[in-house]
């Protein structure tokens, strides 16, 4: 396949590096009474001062593009903060997470975010572009958050592209918990987050136009899906999480689940978590250590 990121290009993606913008924000209740619902929560009504779990931040510092600067995909055209990567379909990757201090309603926050890396890597299916993104997240008394981001940019799906092994996911946890990611699940995740990505709810478009076989289950509801188990079984906190997306995870629209599992450590420290989709095959892998 004919590379479409030639080192002219990549050169000037690579000028990203570097970039930085901040975005300020007031954490409320209302996005967290939604999301509780969502993950079919039983969970008090949060006040003032009410602890945000973890991930939960990502329901704040939402983007808010105007509707002529959306692209064909339903994100915001190509070369704002992010570079303009000439590669059609975009994922969330992974991540890794620490916290410093904890983010509570009413916190007035700042989130700076800055573009680490712009790389290049030529896969079995041709370019992959990875962009970098960290971010730190402050509020009054100081830094709360330290994010990496990891996105990948892939080119349009091929019918002769190579298709990586499945990896059959571990049967054995301490913790398990099945959901059924049907169209409405994604719709209202996508709501929360304010995703205008249409291979989440736009079955017409993810299966016509970028090639899967259905909707695609959001990698940050599925990490949050991960840190909700460890939630419904320690009242530890999260003090670090990393999370890697392994492989694309469909809609289950005909009643099958998506499966989280969890396998704690003797002490109880740490916690290795993966998520399955509905043939048994590992999507994600995390780890979470706890405080």
């Amino acid at each position: 396949m004919t590379s479409t990121i030639d080192a002219p290009t990549l050169a000037h993606l690579q000028t990203w590096q570097g970039q930085s913008e901040v975005l300020e924000d007031l954490i409320t209740p209302a996005p967290l009474r939604a999301l509780s619902a969502t993950l079919d929560r039983d969970d008090p009504t949060p006040v003032m001062g009410t602890e945000l779990p973890a991930l939960w931040h990502w329901l704040f510092f939402l983007p808010h593009h105007r509707q002529s600067e959306i692209g064909p995909d339903g994100h915001a055209k190509r070369g704002g903060f992010l570079p303009p990567v000439p590669l059609p379909r975009r994922m969330w990757a992974g991540g890794r997470l620490q916290w410093h201090a904890p983010l509570r309603v009413g916190d007035e926050v700042k989130r700076t975010s800055t573009i680490a890396s712009v790389t290049h890597k030529a896969g079995r299916s041709g370019d992959l572009l990875f962009v970098l993104v960290q971010h730190e997240v402050h509020n009054a008394h100081g830094l709360c958050l330290s994010e990496a981001h990891d996105i990948v940019y892939r080119p349009p799906a091929q019918a002769s592209d190579p298709v990586p092994a499945p990896v059959a996911a571990s049967q054995i946890a301490a913790w398990q918990r099945d959901i059924t990611p049907d169209d409405v699940l994604l719709f209202r995740y996508s709501a929360l987050t304010f995703n205008g990505h249409r291979i989440h709810y736009d079955r017409k478009y993810v299966t016509e136009v970028e090639g899967y076989p259905g909707l695609i289950v959001h990698g940050p509801l599925i990490a949050t899906l991960l840190v909700d188990l460890v939630r419904r079984h320690t009242d530890r906190p999260i003090r670090r999480f990393d999370f890697k997306a392994l492989r694309p995870t469909f809609e289950c629209a005909d009643g099958r689940a998506l499966r989280v599992s969890g396998q704690p450590s003797a002490d109880g420290s740490q916690v290795q978590l993966w998520a399955q989709d509905a043939e048994g095959w590992l999507t994600m892998q995390a780890t979470a250590e706890l405080a």
